[in-house]
């Protein structure tokens, strides 16, 4: 189980205007920017529900190693829509929403690139 992850990115106001599209179908946004005093000027934000969960953090030199993130949709809709706003923010296509019976029969998801390469998915486990 995760409660909080974050990732470095080389250009944080394009990271932030992709995420602010592409998190709202699964209704999440940024919900908390740290004090610049206490990151020694870089910009950290979290994004989430009720509560910071996916942190974005400014980095020094850009991205280093892409990472991967999956995040948990409500719905079959939901993974629709994301992938749906992520496109249009200036992702890039991962794998379109679809079915992954290979992880288990009800694994519907969808896949996007961020701006710095992240593959970054939703993902519903529940039955149509």
């Amino acid at each position: 189980m995760i409660d909080h992850l974050g990732i470095d990115v080389a250009d944080f106001e394009a990271s932030k205007a992709f995420y602010d599209k592409a998190m709202a179908p699964l209704g999440g946004s940024l919900l908390y920017m740290v004090p610049l005093e206490y990151t020694g000027g870089a910009k950290v934000g979290g994004y989430g529900r009720d509560r910071p969960v996916f942190w974005l953090q400014e980095g020094k030199g850009g991205q280093k190693a892409h990472q991967h993130v999956a995040f948990t949709a409500r719905s079959r809709a939901e993974v629709d829509a994301f992938h749906a706003a992520a496109l249009a923010a200036g992702g890039k296509d991962n794998g379109a929403p679809g079915l992954r019976p290979h992880y288990h029969p009800n694994y519907y998801g969808a896949f996007v690139f961020d701006p710095d390469g992240n593959n970054v998915e939703a993902v519903c486990h529940d039955a149509e």
